[in-house]
């Protein structure tokens, strides 16, 4: 094992040092451990106390080292997304069914993510708690895939989803059936969860409720919403909920119209999180312009592009090199939508969405300039591990084709 030198590359550190020129990262007990020059490196290599390791170099000249990847809005690996059972589902959890071996985290890393926010559906006003997946595809173990540094979370929901608008059966007449009644079920049981707090503060005698024990984490600000929504409306209607409540919302995601109202979400969010240039999928996402994302960054909003798709996901380094086309952002601030960003929205940035020492090494090499649709990525770290190489992948192909041969042999000749 040991000390892992990767240098004579572009580093985009996508923090205070910006973009460094003939850079080297060293990566040491999963953790980067040096970002700087290759000059810097050598007198860092001759003056560090630490003592002698085996190190493996990579010389990665003429390529770019870039921070992993960070989809703020995936339901990959989920064997179902929704529990559609109840209008609220607080009590129920995203971790609990992960599919660890489900090959699209495969095709992921391929791409350069390292991580993922793991979110349950939008059939539920109040849906379930989410998790902080990194890719650390094949493990048997789900949990061993969670980021257990971060924060816990819960998604919820707004408009015609909860409302059960586009569900294809008018007989479930299950509450909420309109948008007043998805913001009062919301503020009933946030009203009930500060209630069942404080019974539980002064009587341990009080039995444990799940569905209120995470709302009541909400007020207690040790869990973020992450909020599914669309219209400006009721992007006011849930700030409005979190200002009388006390209580500031992690993220709103898909805000497709979140650009008419940035000044406010940027008061009562921790930021938005959607697409690059989706629009016109149903009647709700009618005023969604690819220019509204760029435009609540530049109002000061903390900003993410995100997949919620599995195949997009696969290449969220092009997305973000849309904020560049249409919202007229240098490189490095569209690359932060998809690194940084993701990462200040979570709250998982002291650990990961930058190359700074001391971080996770989660971290990506491309051939060429992250955001160019020229570029490939050859190698993908998390943990200072590789969980996937140009160069691997070529070698499974080579061995999978000739296991595949034989199989076919085997069954012809049997």
């Amino acid at each position: 094992d040991g000390d892992v030198v990767i240098r004579h590359a572009t580093v985009w550190t996508m923090a205070a040092r910006g973009k460094i020129e003939d850079g080297a990262v060293v990566i040491a007990g999963g953790k980067v451990a040096f970002v700087g020059t290759d000059a810097q490196l050598e007198d860092w290599l001759r003056t560090t106390n630490k003592p002698p390791k085996p190190r493996r170099e990579i010389d990665a000249k003429g390529g770019h080292i870039a921070p992993g990847i960070i989809d703020c809005h995936s339901h990959t690996g989920l064997r179902t997304a929704n529990e559609v059972g109840r209008a609220i589902t607080s009590m129920v959890r995203v971790e609990d069914e992960v599919n660890p071996d489900d090959v699209n985290w495969y095709r992921q890393l391929a791409g350069g993510v390292t991580a993922v926010n793991s979110l349950h559906g939008s059939a539920n006003s109040i849906g379930g708690q989410n998790t902080i997946t990194k890719l650390r595809w094949g493990v048997e173990d789900p949990l061993a895939m969670k980021m257990t540094e971060a924060m816990n979370g819960i998604k919820f929901a707004l408009g015609e989803n909860p409302k059960r608008a586009n569900s294809g059966n008018t007989s479930t007449f299950r509450y909420p059936q309109t948008r007043m009644g998805v913001e009062a079920q919301i503020r009933d049981r946030f009203q009930a969860a500060k209630e069942y707090a404080l019974a539980r503060k002064t009587d341990a005698a009080t039995p444990v409720d799940l569905e209120l024990e995470a709302l009541a984490e909400i007020l207690a600000g040790t869990r973020l919403i992450h909020c599914h929504s669309y219209r400006q409306d009721e992007i006011l209607m849930l700030g409005n909920i979190a200002r009388d409540f006390g209580f500031k919302i992690g993220t709103y995601q898909h805000i497709l119209e979140g650009y008419k109202v940035a000044e406010v979400l940027k008061e009562y969010s921790g930021g938005a999180s959607g697409f690059s240039d989706w629009w016109a999928y149903k009647v709700e996402v009618q005023d969604a312009i690819p220019q509204g994302l760029p435009l609540m960054a530049k109002v000061g909003c903390v900003v993410s592009f995100n997949s919620d798709d599995s195949e997009m996901a696969r290449r969220l380094n092009g997305e973000a090199a849309k904020a560049v086309k249409y919202g007229d952002l240098p490189p490095e601030a569209a690359l932060a939508f998809v690194t940084i960003n993701p990462a200040k929205q979570l709250k998982i940035d002291q650990y990961v969405g930058s190359l700074e020492v001391g971080k996770h090494a989660d971290l990506v090499v491309w051939s060429g300039p992250p955001l160019s649709s020229m570029s490939r990525c050859e190698q993908t770290w998390i943990d200072g591990r590789p969980y996937f190489t140009l160069a691997q992948d070529a070698a499974n192909r080579v061995r999978d084709t000739a296991d595949r041969q034989r199989i076919i042999q085997k069954i012809l000749a049997g």
